[in-house]
């Protein structure tokens, strides 16, 4: 069968592609975001991709398109399917219909940490020769590709609550109906599509019942608007982890890279990792929790979180340049900006950190967090705040508030050519400087520029 994937350059369509293609099908694809590392994944996999979404891509018409949830009316390649007459049909949709029929599915849902959660289970599991099949929205360190389709019957994924597309607002993970759900947060956020936190709770709500009766929900302590959620129904096992949970998890080093988890008041496992920060201690517990109700045990799966490599662009060093160490992070919500920072001081101490954030997301260009957005950088020592073009809302009040309400100094810049040359002027060579580059987005190619300059 001859597939063809609008907006096939996206984390998730990309590794929808690659498992079509693993399945036999012909695939190809277009976008109008064509960058590493998913185009070389793709491209790796003899997938052909065309820019832009010209209709004369789909000459001659392929047996399936599958839509992008970027993908509008008004897009001459919507348009031309709609038109003809093409069959068609949404990502989320063609992953429950061709690649989770009989597979016991493991959804990590939640605000923050879904990335790395999935590619840690995906991880447990395969350090345990089980071989799963995974869809990471990422590109996960212990492994070659974002997706694998794999021979046992667990496949974990990645369960985003952005909207499946424009012909179904529903969010992408109730077409998943997973056995095992991790819940990690809930917070609101993707103000373009949801109205409200409660919009996106009944969501949730929507997911908790596909869960079947003897699948199990996994989640943290203290997570108010997540109990509100379960409170609205739930039909499956839950299992808690965190304070006053039987599963509790005790630090053993102030940044996190050594915990145990303890239940019933015993120790039952111990992790010593290259992580840092509360909220992948989190993720990690989460991730083990999962692993076990799959059969992989405690302690199994902890010494298995020892070899867990990361995943790209979720704090990943790129460069260590005459005393200035170069982080690449995904972060572009203020809780993910505040916890990856938390993270970081505890590991540096007094160390200078300097942080770069561009607040390119939807619900960032919205002006939705620009409350919190001050309160969220306190850990670091001086923030340099982008302003995009096409950001509706000046970051002037919140370079103020800043500069005011906390000890961190605050300024924008317009240009990346004028931050490479700002970080350039403070790296003395002398005294460690840690540079934290945060975006959801390719960021202008700042990564590598900065670290060019900086050699």
């Amino acid at each position: 069968m001859h597939i063809h994937i609008l907006g096939i350059c996206g984390t998730f369509m990309g590794s929808l592609a690659q498992l079509a293609c693993d399945l036999g099908h012909k695939v190809t694809g277009s976008d109008t975001a064509i960058y590493p590392p998913m185009s070389d994944q793709l491209r790796a996999a003899g997938i052909d991709i065309m820019e832009g979404y010209d209709p004369s891509h789909l000459n001659p018409e392929p047996d399936l398109v599958v839509v992008g949830n970027a993908m509008s009316r008004g897009n001459p390649a919507v348009e031309y399917v709609l038109n003809r007459g093409l069959r068609y049909t949404s990502g989320p949709q063609m992953l429950a219909e061709v690649i989770l029929p009989g597979r016991w599915v493991v959804g990590v849902a939640g605000t923050h940490g879904k990335t790395t959660t999935t590619s840690m289970v995906a991880w447990l599991l395969e350090a345990a020769g089980l071989n799963p099949g995974y869809l990471i929205g990422g590109v996960p360190g212990n492994f070659a590709t974002s997706a694998r389709l794999g021979d046992a019957p667990f496949f974990a994924v990645e369960a985003d609550e952005y909207d499946t597309a424009f012909f179904d607002k529903r969010s992408k993970f109730i077409h998943y109906k997973p056995r095992t759900a991790i819940l990690n947060n809930l917070e609101f956020d993707h103000a373009d599509i949801f109205e409200n936190l409660g919009a996106i709770q009944k969501q949730f709500h929507h997911l908790v019942r596909t869960i079947p009766g003897n699948g199990r929900i996994i989640l943290p302590t203290g997570e108010a608007a997540l109990e509100e959620v379960l409170q609205k129904g739930c039909w499956s096992e839950v299992e808690r982890f965190g304070a006053n949970a039987d599963i509790d998890v005790q630090l053993l080093s102030d940044d996190g890279s050594e915990f145990s988890i303890r239940e019933n008041g015993k120790e039952s496992a111990r992790v010593k990792w290259n992580m840092t920060g509360l909220h992948s201690v989190k993720n990690g517990v989460a991730a083990l929790l999962a692993a076990r109700h799959c059969g992989v045990t405690l302690a199994q799966g902890a010494e298995s979180l020892s070899d867990f490599l990361g995943v790209k662009r979720r704090m990943e060093l790129i460069g260590d340049v005459s005393n200035v160490r170069v982080y690449d992070d995904f972060a572009h919500h203020p809780t993910a900006i505040a916890t990856t920072l938390q993270g970081l001081r505890k590991k540096v101490g007094s160390e200078k950190i300097l942080a770069i954030i561009e607040p390119r997301s939807n619900t960032m260009r919205l002006g939705a967090h620009r409350a919190s957005l001050p309160e969220s950088i306190v850990d670091a020592d001086e923030v340099i705040w982008y302003q995009p073009e096409g950001l509706d809302w000046s970051l002037d009040d919140i370079v103020s508030a800043s500069n005011s309400a906390t000890k961190t100094r605050s300024r924008s810049a317009s240009s990346i050519e004028a931050i490479i040359a700002d970080v350039v002027a403070h790296a003395n060579g002398k005294q460690p400087l840690n540079v934290v580059i945060m975006s959801n987005g390719g960021f202008g190619g700042i990564h590598k520029k900065l670290v060019q300059a900086l050699s």
